[in-house]
């Protein structure tokens, strides 16, 4: 079942990788011109392998990384076959010639292998490319036409406003300011985890209010991260957003991690470690 499950997701890119090893073997060193292209379209094929079975998971995939997955599935059973038909023909040719014109003709038989080999490894090669760069320029195009139809949420924008503008907000962040520092019983607000939460209706100026604490006592703490989260969030997204903040570091890594993976390192990151949380939690009224 399993077996089955990978074929049907990845379609013969296992077995094409298979192959593809094993005619970087030593019995198949004398191919020496198309081993560099060999094992550069073996580095990509197993990339997209890997892609593919990740993407094979996703409950909710779009309508272009269908379209692509299959087109890789497809190509991989086209690679198959040549490569099979390269391997019979060299197993073939392997054979003893008998007498001097068998032996010419042997030759002349290794010397157009090679060639098609070449020449068949540059073309699948190329197709891979241009199914993966088809794909991404379609993702960029999508992504930038979203980016153009995004709507801004004029709540946002009032992180920037300057203090000038700013009236009657220093006395509630006064208050805020003094709930998160104090100090409670014996135990010192170095080790107390502290939350506060700004509530009300819109318009009141909650983000402001926030934004302006958020300023003023971020660098007391290690870690600080300030994040917008909408009604329906994108859970994964926030949870990048957090730990690139904290780390202070653009984390490539985490686009393969799932949420609780996420949370795992941001724990780690943030243990025994002072740090500040502010989150924007967006709601719209019917």
């Amino acid at each position: 079942m399993e077996a089955a499950l990978v074929s049907a997701a990845t379609g013969a890119l296992k077995p094409v990788l298979g192959k593809l090893v094993t005619l970087l073997g030593d019995k198949y060193k004398r191919f020496n011109r198309v081993r560099k292209d060999i094992k550069s379209l073996t580095d990509e094929l197993r990339t997209m392998h890997n892609f593919l079975l990740k993407m094979s998971e996703v409950e909710d995939l779009d309508w272009q990384d269908k379209v692509w997955m299959n087109e890789v599935r497809e190509l991989s059973y086209d690679m198959e076959d040549a490569i099979d038909d390269f391997m019979l023909c060299v197993d073939d040719k392997d054979t003893k010639p008998d007498g001097i014109l068998e032996i010419i003709k042997s030759s002349l038989g290794k010397m157009k292998a090679r060639r098609r080999i070449g020449s068949e490894i540059q073309d699948l090669k190329k197709q891979i490319i241009e199914v993966g760069d088809r794909n991404a320029r379609y993702k960029a195009r999508e992504a930038f036409s979203k980016a153009s139809n995004a709507t801004v949420d004029h709540r946002a924008l009032a992180i920037f406003e300057h203090k000038s503008k700013l009236v009657g907000i220093d006395e509630p962040k006064a208050e805020i300011i003094q709930i998160l520092t104090q100090e409670d019983g014996c135990v010192s607000t170095q080790m107390q985890l502290k939350v506060v939460s700004i509530v009300g209706s819109g318009g009141m100026g909650k983000t402001t209010l926030a934004n302006q604490v958020y300023l003023e006592l971020k660098e007391k703490f290690e870690c600080q991260a300030f994040c917008s989260v909408s009604q329906h969030p994108d859970m994964i997204k926030v949870l990048r957003t957090i730990l690139s903040e904290v780390a202070k570091k653009d984390y490539a890594i985490t686009e393969a991690m799932d949420a609780q993976q996420l949370i795992f390192k941001i724990s780690r990151f943030l243990e025994n470690k002072r740090y500040y949380l502010s989150l924007l939690m967006f709601s719209r009224t019917p």
